[in-house]
């Protein structure tokens, strides 16, 4: 059979636009799948076990962090009628890595509500307390940090951050962040909003009640009423905030 030039010239066109096409389903069908990436999250804390899936932690909401295959929970365990300990657990490829409930065992009502994760070996962990209780609690971790104990007082709900070794759940170091009252220096209650890493310093935002911290850790002069948006900028060991700022504050 002979073909013309411009029969040959068609089949060859033809022929190349299979190949692409063919070419392009293939490499479709080997794209990797999206890996989701969660840095930071902060919201109200749930109750989770070391037992439950990640599918069941993750149908709560509560905050996680994310980088590929990995996620860290953090929440709390309801150990008793009146009192909470918190609890983190990391997963990889939906297997349980490690779960650690024994940060904070005493009768403080603490729960994790808060993660920061760069993906790497970076993360930090937002943790509740109301007052220091006889027991192992956050203050093991906080010596010569910038604030080493809930302080004088109780009640008031607080903030802990933990600077925790990703791979096995160890707590590095932590340090209790807190307000102030000025007229007695009583605690008073914060809450953190946000957490940021720029590769050196930990940058929290919080709703700080009467009053905010210095960087010193004195109070605050403020103006208006409280809650005040504060903003501390701590050093990646948690031994000191280099700069710390609240709305009508000084």
């Amino acid at each position: 059979m002979i073909y013309s030039p411009k029969l040959q010239k068609y089949l060859a066109g033809f022929s190349l636009s299979v190949l692409l096409v063919a070419d392009l389903v293939i490499t479709q069908k080997v794209r990797p799948a999206f890996a989701e990436t969660i840095n930071s999250s902060i919201g109200s804390a749930v109750t989770f076990s070391c037992n439950d899936s990640e599918a069941t932690i993750k149908a709560k909401n509560g905050p996680r962090v994310v980088n590929g295959s990995s996620a860290f929970y953090i929440g709390y365990q309801q150990v008793s009628s009146n009192n909470k300990n918190p609890v983190t657990i990391r997963f990889n490829n939906s297997i349980k890595s490690w779960c650690r409930t024994d940060y904070e065992t005493t009768n403080d009502d603490g729960t994790g509500y808060g993660l920061y994760w760069n993906g790497g070996d970076v993360l930090y962990g937002v943790y509740s307390s109301t007052g220091s209780q006889t027991g192992s609690d956050f203050r093991r971790f906080a010596t010569g940090r910038w604030l080493s104990s809930y302080g004088s007082g109780g009640g008031p709900k607080v903030a802990v951050i933990a600077r925790i070794n990703p791979a096995n759940g160890e707590v590095n170091y932590a340090t209790f962040l807190s307000a102030k009252k000025a007229d007695n220096g009583n605690t008073n209650s914060l809450v953190v909003q946000t957490l940021s890493w720029n590769g050196t310093n930990l940058t929290v935002q919080a709703k700080s009640w009467w009053t905010p911290r210095r960087a010193n850790t004195n109070s605050m002069t403020c103006t208006g009423s409280s809650p005040y948006i504060y903003t501390a900028v701590f050093t990646g060991d948690l031994t000191k905030v280099n700069s710390a700022s609240a709305a009508t504050c000084s």
